[in-house]
């Protein structure tokens, strides 16, 4: 669907700013959310902001399949290439990204650790939006507070590599009592691999004889996170006494 309709001209209840003040953005569609970025519309057959708004997130679809993938990455340069869409559109946008990204990765040092979303925010900055495979670990105390993280390897577009003995020398090294790890998946899939599970298998047995639990094993991208804790069984078979 294409909007020519000034947001002007659409009754209250369906314009984009006054259904998030009413509901809230989550029921907003993309475009919409972009459309209030834009503030106003044009660009090819004069369309409105909504409209832009698809037509922006059409013209990165030609990259890849899924648009949002490319907007976490696009410079001013691109896209200041889609009509309609100037210096000043193209800041706003940007500025809107990193300010979600900063949002979503921020976690003061010493909060408790108590879920994988919160794990899975603490990890983010340095995993969630890599091109690249990242291995890192969540450093906590005994209390499951955060005392830091660390990437310990970086991979190609598809794999990593870490060993169990780089993994628990880190923890040990900076004085953790127990560890969450993770890594990422540029792809987007969250489904384990064999390797991964392999992996954990080995930081759990390890954890176990070196008196420094495993919490969990996370695979993040495109903004979501799977834990191998809660999909798997490996931690009935490998119980950490956490």
């Amino acid at each position: 669907m294409t909007y020519c309709l000034r947001i002007a001209d659409m009754p209250e209840t369906e314009r984009p700013r006054e259904r998030l003040m009413a509901h809230g953005p989550k029921v907003l569609a993309t475009a919409e959310l972009i459309a209030i970025l834009l503030g106003t519309g044009q660009g090819p057959g004069k369309l409105s902001a909504v409209g832009l708004g698809q037509y922006i997130l059409s013209e990165l679809s030609k990259h890849q399949r899924d648009p949002l993938a490319v907007l976490r990455e696009v410079t001013p340069a691109e896209l200041m290439q889609i009509p309609g869409i100037g210096p000043a559109k193209a800041t706003t946008i940007l500025a809107a990204i990193e300010l979600g990204k900063r949002a979503f990765q921020s976690r003061p040092d010493g909060t408790p650790i108590d879920s994988p979303l919160a794990a899975a925010a603490a990890l983010s900055q340095n995993l969630m939006w890599q091109t690249q495979e990242h291995f890192g670990v969540l450093l906590l105390d005994v209390k499951n507070r955060l005392l830091g993280t660390q990437v310990i390897t970086i991979g190609t577009a598809t794999e990593t590599l870490a060993s169990p003995r780089e993994i628990f020398r880190e923890v040990i090294r900076q004085g953790a009592t127990r560890a969450i790890v993770a890594h990422n998946h540029p792809s987007g899939n969250l489904e384990p691999s064999e390797e991964d599970i392999e992996l954990t298998r080995q930081l759990l047995a390890g954890g176990q004889l070196l008196g420094l639990p495993l919490l969990d094993h996370l695979i993040l991208g495109n903004g979501n996170h799977q834990s191998l804790r809660e999909i798997t069984t490996l931690w009935n078979e490998y119980p950490q006494g956490d």
